[in-house]
Order: C-alpha cells, then structure tokens, then sequence
C-alpha cells in the first residue's frame, strides 16, 4: 500500500493538476537576487563611458594634482613634494587673476541668467511658430561662436576705430572695449544665447494648470511667479548660472585676442606660465592655477547637483 505524504501543520499543500497529481511548490528565491542581476548589467553597460571619463578626466586631473604639489630640482632633476606652487598661485599677482576671473565670470553669468531667462519666456509665450524656431536657432549658433573671429568682430564693431563707435561717438562717453567693461559685453554675446537653450524647456515644463489653478484662486500673475514659477524654475536658474559661470570661467581664446594682459585673468596666467614666462622653480604653478580652477568649478557644482534633483521632480 503506498503512503501519501501529508502536509505539514499550518501549511498548504499545492492545488492537483488536471491529471489528478500534485504540482511542486518552487522554493522562493532569495529576497534581493531579482533586483541585483539587473544592476549588475546595468553596471556592465555604464563600464565603457566610466573608462572613458576616467581616461578623459581622470588622468589630467590626476596629472594636474600631482604637479600642482611636486617640484623638480633645476640641478640634479628629483622630483620632491612641495605646497609652494599652491601656495604662489593665492597670492600677489596669480591672486589677482584668480579674483578677476571670478568677478568676471559671475558678472556675466548673472546678467546672462537674467537676460536669457527673459527672452525665453518671450519666446515660450509668442504664438508664432517662426519667432521661437529663429531664435533658437540663432542661439544655437551664436552660443558656439567665441575665441578671436568674435574678438575681432567686436573690434571692427566697437573698438576704437569700429564702425559703430564712430556713428555713435562711444568714444566721447568713455566707451573702451580693451576694458573689463568691454569684456564683460564681448562675453554677454555667447552666454545669453546659451541661456535661452537653457531655459526654453524649463520654461516650457511648467504646467499650464498651475497657473489655471492660482487664477482660479485668486493669484495674480507676479503672485503666481512669487510662490510657484520661480521656486520651480530656480534649480534651473541656478544650473544656467553654473553653466554661464564655468563658460565665462574657462574662455581663454576671446580675452587672450583682445586683451592680452591688461585685464587680470587666471586662464591668461596660466598660458604665460606655460609659455615659460615665470621665475626658476616656479614651473608648475600653471598646475597650481588649474587646481583652483577645479577646486572652484566643484564647488560650485557642489551648490548646483542637489537643486537639480529637486527641479527633476517638478519638471517631469
């Protein structure tokens, strides 16, 4: 006589099939191995642009560091750790540099965040097709138009003998553009444009209910931009002014062509250093310059990442 095997106590045993036998209950796979084999392809397909960036970015950054901190004897050529580079790069003239390029840089961010955020609600907001379509495309070329062919459009515009400084006699109310004024509008030129590509689909994220829903309460539109559309769009307006700020920190090619050294810039430093033009043993302070320009950069990003996250969750 054979034996049937009866369930344990508190447990059910599996429904029959339809040839009247029982069905194996599967033993339940461990809790998390479901989830982690699509992480490791996920992992596995994000290895190529991981080498990449290391071999892109890794290395010079790590090549930069290690110059930045190490000197090398004139005379018997070893190589020693030092902070004397780091050191010479915050101070005297380098720090001049490093100061002008910073005020430089957040000028024109600032008014280029302001003045492109602007244009591109007009553009949102026009009804005409052809309008956005133009600007947008004229600010994607005029956002990739810099080093010296703009230099020298602007000196044949508004330098001294330019042509719009002659009809207009800028001159006579002290108009220079060999100035950091003048600079300062030479790189308005390429960071606002850059800022309407910005901006446009942020602008165009915002939800046409919530302005229905603040009017049907009783909002005004500058109350309605007060409590709803500026705190959603302030991440972005913080990330276009990060964008701006690395763009305007970076340029070298434009202020090199039209003003070469008469206005204090860490980019202009660091191609004199290269080029030679330091004290003995002072070699590798155009490393020492880059680093701050990484330490500053990063910080700035540092502001930038958690408030994108943020406007991700509103935007999308």
């Amino acid at each position: 006589m054979a034996l049937s095997a009866t369930p344990a106590p508190g447990t059910s045993s599996p429904p029959p099939a339809a040839d009247g036998t029982r069905r194996r209950r599967r033993a339940p796979r461990p809790h998390g191995t479901r989830s982690r084999a699509p992480r490791q392809r996920a992992w596995l397909g994000a290895l190529p642009l991981l080498a990449f960036a290391g071999v892109c970015f890794g290395l010079p950054v790590a090549a930069v560091v290690y110059g930045a901190f190490t000197t090398k004897d004139p005379v018997t050529g070893a190589t020693s750790a030092t902070g004397a580079n780091v050191s010479t790069s915050l101070q005297g003239p380098y720090l001049t540099s490093l100061t002008g390029s910073v005020e430089l840089s957040a000028l024109t961010a600032l008014i280029g965040t302001v003045l492109g955020m602007l244009i591109a609600q007009a553009v949102v907001t026009s009804r005409r097709r052809a309008l956005r379509e133009s600007v947008l495309t004229a600010s994607g070329v005029l956002a990739n138009f810099g080093g010296v062919p703009l230099a020298f459009a602007f000196v044949a515009t508004l330098g001294i003998s330019g042509v719009v400084t002659e009809l207009a006699h800028l001159d006579a109310a002290g108009w220079n553009l060999y100035s950091f004024t003048g600079l300062t509008v030479i790189y308005l030129y390429f960071l606002v444009p850059l800022m309407v590509l910005v901006s446009v689909p942020a602008l165009d994220g915002l939800r046409p209910q919530w302005r229905e829903a603040a009017q049907n309460a009783g909002a005004t539109d500058a109350q309605f931009w007060r409590h709803v559309g500026l705190p959603v769009l302030l991440p972005t307006l913080l990330g276009g002014f990060v964008l701006l700020f690395g763009s305007a920190f970076a340029a070298y090619a434009t202020a090199a062509a039209l003003v070469g050294g008469s206005v204090p810039l860490v980019t202009l430093k660091i191609a004199a250093a290269l080029s030679g033009n330091v004290q003995v043993g002072q070699e590798n302070v155009a490393l020492a310059l880059s680093l701050d320009m990484i330490v500053i950069a990063g910080a700035v990003m540092a502001v930038y990442l958690p408030l994108q996250r943020r406007s991700t969750r509103w935007l999308h």
